[in-house]
Parts: C-alpha cells; structure tokens; sequence
C-alpha cells in the first residue's frame, strides 16, 4: 500500500511538473508573425494592430458615405468590418483613445497598452492613415511610422 502511495504521489507531480513546464515554454514562445512583412511583436500587438486597421478602414468608407468623419466610436459601428462591441474602448491588453476634431474633421486614434513592455508597444494614427509606434511612451504625431522588422 506504501508503494502504491509513493507511485501515485509521483505520478502527480509529474503530471503538474508537465503542466507547469508547458506554461513557462510557451510563455516564452516566439510571435508568430500573421502574414508577411508583420510588425507586430506579439499576438496582443497583432489585435491592436488589427483593430487599427479595421477603425482606418471604417472611417475611410465612412467619410466616403457622409462626407465627414465619424465622431464617436459607436458612429463607426456596422460600417465596413467595425462592430458594435469594437465600440468598447478596452481591448484586452490595449485601450483605445479616440479623439474627433469635428471643426476641423480630422481624428486621432491612440492604442495604449495597459502594459508597457517590448511586447506591448504603444500605436497612433490620424485621418492621414499612417500607423505610428512607440516603445518609450504613448505614441503621436511625432512618432516614427510602423513598419515590418
């Protein structure tokens, strides 16, 4: 009985030793790049990268529909690809700061990571479409564009 004690007693150790070994590998797994020429750094980046690019794409088909820029984020929605719940300014690891000059009819779009690390850039861009990055702080105007390392 002893025995059997001993065998089932290691044979659950290494069973969690397995799991816990699992998560440290593949917490430190490499990105994966989604298709050619990817810039982002991790699969968060990748979802704000693709968020961005869903939001400058709903703005431009919007623009061509009304004649301005949408305002507000829910504006956005069922327009292009946007959907309803893409109006909610948390994104998992990211949140979105959008910001509409309607006298000017232009905006600004930000995506700050709630962490800030090599993983977790910050990302900017305005109505003239250009995706800039920036691993120092939240990222603007003055940011260097994104593009593929």
């Amino acid at each position: 009985m002893a025995i059997y004690r001993i065998r089932v007693k290691r044979a659950f150790t290494a069973f969690f030793l397995g799991i816990l070994m699992a998560g440290i590998v593949s917490a430190q797994a490499v990105y994966q790049p989604k298709f050619k020429g990817d810039p982002a750094h991790s699969d968060s980046e990748a979802a704000a990268l693709g968020y961005m690019r869903t939001f400058l794409r709903a703005q431009r088909i919007y623009k061509k529909k009304n004649s301005h820029y949408a305002t507000s984020l829910m504006e956005l929605t069922k327009t292009g690809s946007f959907t309803r719940r893409m109006a909610n300014p948390d994104r998992g690891d990211y949140t979105v700061k959008f910001k509409a000059h309607k006298e000017k009819d232009t905006f600004e779009i930000t995506m700050v990571p709630k962490q800030e690390d090599a993983d977790h850039r910050s990302f900017f861009s305005d109505d003239q479409g250009k995706i800039r990055v920036d691993d120092q702080k939240e990222a603007d105007e003055n940011s260097p564009v994104l593009k593929a390392d």
